[in-house]
């Protein structure tokens, strides 16, 4: 006990000492941290039924005849997203709230993409400069050099491109959009808890506005950018974790919502 007492001190001393000799802390160190993102403190119900929030942090709904704990089926959580939706235009009348499909055309998780939108564009004429383990960013690059005619995409900096380069970037893009639908459209793909998907208070990406980020959103109590906002929903209406900066499903959303708004004025800081 006396050598863990001894230790103890030991270590309290180093930590004293570091913090005499250490680096001045800067006098705005604690301004410079971001705020404290506020939680959606959900009521709770006194029969023990599941409880689900919106996401505008306000508005929530007891679904009877469903315990807490327990999932809702697509079809449950579709009829509970769109009450709380009616809840929340029903006390904003004078929101700006964009037209959006109908429910139903909304594809089932696992149905194939629709191409009607963006065409996949036609793939490359040849494979012979595609190495066997796939395509490289140097995959076809020599070639391309000695095309004399090649284009030079303006405001682009990566000199002589080919149509087939270009066919590959689409189409690799286009596999990144697709995938994001995917998990949009998929609550336990998303990570969630009880059933909630993105697509059934958002169908087809509606009205999440990926053109008016970064800008001040009132759930969080800062400034925030789409991510930030993705995952406030993840935590709240969807019930499951926040995803890092870094995770596929992330990054494919974040492509996925803003294909969907392709051609509109970015405008950030817009409510």
């Amino acid at each position: 006990m006396k050598l863990l007492v001894g230790t103890g001190a030991l270590l309290s001393f180093v930590g004293g000492a570091a913090l005499a000799t250490g680096p001045a802390t800067p006098p705005n160190a604690a301004a410079a941290q971001p705020p404290e993102v506020k939680k959606h403190e959900l009521p709770v119900s006194k029969d023990g039924n599941l409880v689900v929030g919106l996401c505008d942090g306000e508005t929530s709904m007891e679904v009877k005849g469903v315990k807490a704990g327990q999932s809702l089926t697509r079809a449950q959580a579709q009829h509970v997203s769109g009450a709380l939706m009616e809840e929340w235009l029903r006390k904003n009348p004078d929101a700006h709230w964009d037209a959006v499909p109908l429910v139903a055309q909304a594809p089932a998780p696992g149905a194939t993409t629709p191409r009607t939108q963006q065409p996949r564009p036609p793939a490359p004429a040849s494979s012979q400069t595609v190495r066997p383990g796939g395509v490289t960013p140097e995959s076809g690059g020599a070639e391309v050099k000695k095309e004399l005619s090649a284009p030079i995409q303006d405001g682009h900096t990566y000199g002589a491109f080919s149509d087939r380069d270009e066919a590959i970037w689409a189409a690799s893009t286009q596999q990144f959009v697709d995938e994001g639908h995917r998990v949009f459209h998929d609550a336990a793909a998303i990570g969630g808890t009880v059933g909630i998907s993105c697509d059934m208070c958002h169908p087809d990406a509606s009205n999440t506005h990926p053109e008016t980020y970064p800008k001040y959103q009132v759930q969080l109590g800062r400034v925030a950018l789409l991510r930030d906002m993705i995952n406030w929903c993840i935590e709240n209406p969807v019930r499951g974790r926040p995803l890092a900066d870094g995770d596929p499903r992330m990054r494919a959303m974040e492509a996925y919502i803003y294909a969907k708004r392709k051609g509109v004025k970015l405008e950030y800081g817009k409510k």
